[in-house]
């Protein structure tokens, strides 16, 4: 993955030591996922005055505290990354902290607003909002993390985690006005509400797993 606004060094080092750490994690949080992530938060940051190479380095580094689990990962993130020396061949001590405090706030369930656009940035690209990939995501996670419940428990996990994240009401937030996800999300609530048709979804990709 390449980009002209890039130092080459700086991509070359996450590319070869930090990006395949994702290989190692569940199937929500691998290879794709990250390389996602960067991607849109590229693309989001394209739209504000800010450091690419920041950018760049906060979504490469946001779930890779997964190692040590995932309740506190993101906090685990951030220690990863100021823990790393090589960065300070790029950055400065400040925009070290800067890009640890975004990737400490991307965390979907936090209950406060990013402290800087860098984090909101990584936050929204973070959440990604693709109804059939979050369904598909969400039937993925129940099973591969409790392979021994039954069908019945793991709808009713499902259905719960769609209503506490993304139907109204729920701990999602997003904070970037008019992106793709803010319509995104209002199709998705559409499907949840629609308990026949969630339920026919969560059937098929039961069985696909």
């Amino acid at each position: 993955m390449q980009y002209s606004a890039l130092h080459p060094s700086l991509v070359s080092y996450v590319e070869k030591e930090i990006i395949p750490r994702y290989t190692a994690f569940d199937k929500a949080h691998n290879l794709n996922h990250v390389q996602t992530v960067i991607q849109e938060s590229v693309t989001l940051a394209s739209h504000y005055e800010v450091d690419m190479n920041m950018v760049y380095v906060i979504a490469a580094y946001h779930d890779t505290g997964l190692v040590e689990g995932r309740e506190f990962h993101h906090l685990a993130s951030g220690k990863i990354l100021t823990d790393d020396s090589r960065l300070k061949e790029w950055f400065t001590e400040e925009q070290i902290l800067i890009m640890k405090e975004a990737v400490e706030d991307h965390r979907a369930s936090a209950d406060y607003e990013p402290r800087t656009i860098y984090g909101k940035i990584v936050a929204e690209a973070d959440r990604i909002i693709d109804p059939v990939v979050t369904l598909r995501r969400t039937v993925q996670y129940g099973r591969e993390h409790y392979p021994l419940k039954d069908k019945e428990w793991q709808y009713a996990r499902f259905l719960e985690h769609l209503q506490n994240k993304y139907a109204e009401g729920g701990y999602l937030k997003l904070w970037i006005p008019d992106s793709d996800n803010a319509r995104k999300l209002t199709e998705f609530r559409s499907i949840i509400k629609d308990k026949v048709r969630l339920r026919e979804i969560f059937d098929t990709l039961y069985e696909e797993l």
